[in-house]
């Protein structure tokens, strides 16, 4: 080879290195180059974490992989910023949808996707039953049957398939008693039932601790200046009637409530959350400032997530989430305190937590499931019908129970690994 080829061949490459070497260090540190905003931008990436597992993910309708089998989850990277419409399907199940949004030298996180069974099988788990309840952390229900004599009161254990009786109406009282309330104590040693007989109205409590169940009728201790009350545990908590609140004694309010005549009240201890509800409207204790605050009126009801840190609420036609600390928010960069789920035209009834970041709610007969992530739109898919439907999800046994027409119903479990 003669010396002026050599030559030529080593500033050829000697060009080649000093216009690909910048490229590479660049792409090695994480830049590409961006021809929509014609310049080197550094990339991103979107962390997906599934249930069930070995779900297929695409990014802009392009297959990309499908989730691990061992921890469900996928992570894409170096994306350019910018949003990808990202979609998540397997056989069997409704596929979930959302455009993420990529930003340079950010992973954007869904950590708590569940694909949906399309379809959901149920079991009748019994008859003439008025009313059920399940027992903290247990595989136990506990549910008001209807009886020739009345109603009574039975366990029925989920894993023994052990059905036990607990209390007859009768025992309460010789004429008709109406079933107000039930609450588990948090000890789960005791149930507080507050009824109505003759128009007046008493509460008990149920000792599970003996066998047969130990009943005593509950004395209000100094109830002149209570306007409501909850005991947790040992700790007392009081609203007096100027809106003053304490526990065991100690005042931990400042500015006091405004309580209103003639209006229904009722406590709300979840750990270090207080809830007042006062007739339709909801209250919640603000540390900071020391006094029940308003989050919500027309309330219906409403449901603690299970790690404590969101609260859902319904309204006649619409469900929202309420965000206890600032990091349950999906916008931790955001003072964002509420999300609206969605309106529907039917009303809602009952609503409960699958898990913590999706709800199972009915609108009218229509039983539905819907995340609560809302960046873009919220995934929300249906069911099937049940007729006034009352509604609980299981925690420990990951299934869906439905009270309809008096037929308690159990579904398979919904939150299978694979």
């Amino acid at each position: 080879m003669k010396k002026k080829t050599r030559q030529i061949l080593f500033l050829f490459f000697a060009f080649l290195f000093a216009l690909v070497a910048p490229y590479l260090v660049f792409r090695s540190q994480g830049y590409r180059f961006d021809f929509e905003r014609k310049k080197f931008v550094q990339t991103g990436g979107i962390f997906l974490k599934i249930l069930p597992r070995q779900a297929e993910v695409y990014l802009n309708e392009k297959f990309i992989k499908k989730t691990d089998l061992l921890f469900g989850s996928v992570l894409i990277e170096n994306l350019l910023p910018r949003k990808y419409k990202v979609r998540v399907e397997k056989l069997g199940y409704h596929p979930w949808e959302k455009f993420l949004e990529v930003k340079e030298k950010e992973v954007t996180s869904v950590k708590n996707i569940i694909l949906i069974p399309k379809e959901v099988k149920f079991n009748l788990l019994f008859e003439r039953v008025e009313n059920f309840w399940f027992l903290p952390g247990l595989k136990k229900i506990l549910f008001q049957e209807k009886t020739e004599n009345g109603w009574s009161l039975k366990w029925y254990d989920l894993e023994k398939n052990l059905e036990t009786h607990l209390l007859q109406e009768k025992e309460l009282f010789q004429e008709k008693v109406d079933l107000l309330n039930l609450e588990f104590s948090e000890e789960e040693k005791e149930v507080s039932l507050k009824v109505k007989m003759k128009d007046e109205e008493k509460e008990f409590i149920l000792k599970l601790t003996q066998s047969p169940p130990l009943l005593l009728e509950k004395k209000e201790e100094n109830a002149e200046n209570i306007l409501v009350s909850k005991r947790v545990k040992k700790d007392l908590y009081v609203l007096d009637r100027q809106g003053n609140f304490f526990k065991n004694g100690v005042k931990l309010s400042e500015t006091a409530f405004s309580p209103k005549e003639k209006s229904e009240y009722q406590l709300m201890i979840f750990g270090d959350h207080f809830f007042l509800k006062e007739n339709e409207a909801l209250y919640h204790f603000n540390w900071n400032l020391k006094s029940f605050q308003q989050i919500a009126e027309k309330v219906k009801n409403f449901q603690l997530s299970p790690d404590l840190k969101k609260l859902a609420y319904f309204t006649d036609h619409e469900v929202w989430v309420f965000f206890l600390t600032e990091e349950a928010s999906f916008h931790p960069k955001e003072t964002k305190e509420r999300v609206f789920i969605a309106r529907f035209s039917e009303k809602i009834d009952s609503l409960a937590w699958i898990k913590n970041d999706y709800l199972i709610f009915n609108t009218g007969k229509k039983i539905k499931v819907a995340e609560i992530d809302d960046r873009d739109k919220i995934n929300i898919v249906e069911l099937g019908e049940f007729e006034s439907p009352k509604i609980f999800f299981s925690q420990a046994t990951k299934k869906i129970y439905i009270l309809s027409k008096e037929n308690l119903y159990q579904s398979e479990a919904i939150l299978k690994p694979f």
